[in-house]
């Protein structure tokens, strides 16, 4: 995604550049994607990381769980092009092996749905691997992407894709990070009117999208960048997540004083008033990264409608930017569903608020979770958060991700099953 990048941008990661011959580099750029799970995995390096693969072991053994979702989330028409989703689907399948199809389609109700994750580290292997099929294949693969997003949502998937191809030629370990390190995943048989769905998941950018007849739910979804401006090379140019950054300062510098003390609940982005566990490695002050479906999260900050309206326009606008994966109507019903709970969504924010400080924020509600994060580095340098470096993501509460809230609602499966995770 082309923006008007500058100079100053430019230069802001290229001082953090890490030392490519320290062990970890030169041992990284001769690994598969395989080997270098391995040794997170198994090797219980670094502590904190094999602590968190632990912990993610044992969130995933519990069901999917949400309170009730009488009266928030209904089917509905969002107009999406259904029979042109199936269709390219079933193009891919159709020019796969049998041991790839075996390892693409999982039952609707399987619980790997849950199991996708963002780090670079491969840690559930499942679905096709854009990097290790046929260009034919691969082309099938975005096909499938491009007929399901929005123009912009699908340009925003491919920047992120690009991005870490950069970030992984900056480090020179394409092995691990390319443009295709990827895993595409089929849950469910395609079709015009029973519901299906697939995930498409790796390093900062991971998409869930549920279908039913006409209807879409991409949620969760999480996509990142480090750095987010691509620099050099045949990408040059592209950068992401800069909207959604502008938008939210936007807004929190126009609020009064008193106003921008309720929003802000940290000044600092790893404050010493958080408490335990508020801020951690792998999310930093995300609540609802992977594993994470069950999270309780309390409301922080400011209602927005106790914001002028000139304000809510710009809640409407971040929501907008996040929604942006979703064809134009479904966008539309869903923007229209987050403004009309309003009276109960919170906005708040983490850290500093001056042009270039780098800060945290979150738009909550019981229909829809937004954060955005600036973050120390990964691979560059930078051991403080910056604005190189963005994670954003998106969850629907009540049940609402994986399309479960809607399941429930689909007559023929409410009436068979009880989905167990």
């Amino acid at each position: 995604m082309a923006s008007q990048s500058t100079a100053t941008t430019k230069s802001a990661f290229r001082k953090h550049m890490p030392d490519l011959s320290l062990p970890r580099f030169t041992t990284m750029k001769k690994q598969t994607p395989y080997e270098y799970a391995k040794e997170f995995i198994e090797g219980g390096k670094p502590p904190w990381f094999h602590g968190l693969f632990l912990h993610w072991k044992r969130l995933l053994k519990e069901p999917y769980t949400g309170i009730s979702n009488d009266g928030i989330f209904d089917l509905h028409d969002d107009g999406i092009p259904i029979a042109s989703i199936v269709l390219a689907t079933e193009d891919l399948i159709s020019i796969l092996s049998e041991s790839q199809r075996q390892k693409l389609c999982y039952h609707i109700d399987s619980s790997e749905w849950r199991t996708w994750s963002n780090p670079e580290f491969l840690l559930s292997d499942k679905g096709i691997r854009l990097e290790e099929i046929t260009p034919e294949q691969r082309t099938a693969v975005m096909m499938i992407l491009q007929v399901t997003l929005s123009p912009e949502g699908y340009e925003k998937a491919v920047g992120a894709m690009r991005v870490n191809g950069f970030l992984g030629d900056l480090v020179e370990s394409p092995n691990i990070m390319n443009e295709f390190s990827y895993n595409f995943v089929l849950f469910g048989e395609p079709s015009v009117d029973t519901p299906w769905g697939l995930s498409f998941y790796g390093h900062h950018l991971c998409l869930n999208i549920f279908f039913y007849k006409t209807q879409i739910a991409i949620s969760p979804w999480f996509t990142g960048a480090e750095p987010n401006l691509i620099d050099d090379g045949p990408y040059n140019g592209t950068q992401i997540l800069y909207r959604e950054e502008a938008l939210g300062l936007e807004l929190m510098q126009s609020l009064p004083v008193a106003k921008q003390e309720t929003s802000q609940v940290y000044k600092l982005m790893k404050d010493p008033t958080m408490p335990w566990g508020r801020w951690n490695h792998d999310d930093q002050r995300h609540l609802c990264g992977a594993y994470r479906d069950n999270r309780i999260i309390p409301y922080e900050g400011i209602l927005v409608s106790e914001l002028e309206l000139a304000q809510q326009g710009l809640i409407i606008a971040i929501c907008r930017e996040f929604l942006s994966y979703l064809p134009t109507r479904a966008l539309e019903n869903r923007l229209e569903q987050i403004m009309g709970w309003f009276h109960e969504t919170y906005w708040c924010w983490i850290g500093g608020f001056g042009d270039e400080d780098p800060f945290y924020y979150r738009i909550q509600s019981p229909v829809v979770i937004i954060e955005f994060d600036h973050h120390s580095g990964v691979f560059l340098d930078n051991k403080e958060p910056a604005k190189f470096h963005i994670h954003t993501l998106l969850r629907t509460p009540n049940g609402g991700d994986y399309g479960m809230a809607l399941r429930q609602l689909i007559p023929r499966l409410k009436q068979e099953y009880e989905w167990e995770g």
